[in-house]
């Protein structure tokens, strides 16, 4: 055998008490109307991977307890802290207000490409937005600053939960590389 791959039991993975307790990446991500469930479970999921604070559902974006979130979330919705605001304008506000940086992850003529983006642990928020019309333009105007993820196909957007890894792993990975 060329390359034995590791079986879950060897993985060494937290319990979700034990994932509670662990110190988290200071990072926040705002769910800006995210009308997918499939989405919204593969952000919970990718922000129990690495460790993240909380997610702060906005506007139409479903809570869980919800099967169809269930189905890509595997549980992260039990492990990852989450909290409901219905304004995503005061979701932001609220973040500014306890010291975070935030960004929204969209296309603006002022913005920062991401891989331009240091991050070194400091509270940091982003804000991804509806499949079809993006981080609302209200959001946009509250938040600290645009990244805007580089592309170079015909087409002009990923999905949100691609956006999503692709944006939380620049991040993450400058603070656990050092």
């Amino acid at each position: 055998m060329k390359n034995k791959k590791t079986a879950n039991a060897e993985l060494g993975r937290l319990s979700v008490e034990e994932f509670k307790k662990k110190e988290k990446i200071p990072i926040s991500v705002v769910l800006d109307d995210i009308r997918s469930l499939n989405n919204i479970g593969s952000v919970f999921r990718t922000a129990d991977a690495f460790a993240l604070e909380q997610i702060i559902l906005c506007g139409i974006t479903a809570k869980p307890p919800h099967r169809e979130i269930q189905k890509t979330a595997l549980g992260a919705t039990e492990s990852v802290d989450w909290l409901y605001e219905s304004s995503v304008v005061e979701a932001i506000e609220k973040l500014k207000n306890e010291g975070y940086k935030v960004a929204a992850i969209e296309q603006a003529e002022k913005k920062v490409w991401l891989q331009d983006v240091s991050y070194s642990g400091e509270k940091m928020a982003v804000v991804f937005g509806n499949e079809v019309k993006g981080v609302s333009q209200q959001a946009v105007d509250v938040c600290d600053f645009v990244i805007e993820i580089p592309q170079f196909g015909t087409k002009h957007s990923l999905n949100i939960s691609v956006s999503a890894g692709v944006v939380l792993w620049h991040l993450v990975h400058q603070v656990i590389d050092k």
